[in-house]
């Protein structure tokens, strides 16, 4: 019997010590997303527009909220049969300039998931009715005996 107790006591302490371990590597996790978000916060987007595209990859969803704030328009896409968002259309006005520092008036980001795949820069408003206006289409006719 006296040998057990120091043999428990050895198992009690590696356990302590082993979740001491975790606590402290979960501490550490939180600590560097905390530094990461800070980080993405504190550097600002470029509003030209091919600065803009090659910095906005580092920015996740919040990062941008927190620079651009809420988009002017945001439409998700769910798995079909539940609310998990897979992508997003994102829609902002007057952000990004093109090479002679004139306004595009809408720009568009793709999100897979938390981050930007693609952006669009238009000269328009988004909606559709602009994309859409005064397109029309004209179809061949077939030719008999062709």
């Amino acid at each position: 019997m006296r040998h057990l107790i120091p043999v428990l006591a050895l198992i009690a302490l590696s356990t302590a010590c082993s979740s001491v371990s975790n606590t402290v590597k979960k501490s550490d996790d939180t600590k560097q997303e905390s530094i990461k978000n800070q980080a993405q916060n504190e550097r600002s987007l470029p509003t030209d527009e091919k600065a803009f595209v090659k910095a906005i990859k580092d920015f996740d969803k919040a990062a941008i909220v927190a620079q651009l704030g809420e988009p002017a328009k945001a439409d998700d896409v769910k798995v079909k049969g539940s609310n998990k968002i897979v992508a997003s259309i994102w829609h902002y006005h007057f952000v990004n300039t093109d090479e002679n520092g004139k306004y595009f008036e809408t720009t568009e980001l793709d999100f897979i998931d938390d981050k930007v795949v693609q952006v669009v820069f238009l000269n328009n408003d988004g909606s559709d009715e602009a994309t859409s206006e005064n397109l029309t289409y004209e179809f061949p006719k077939n030719k008999p005996n062709e």
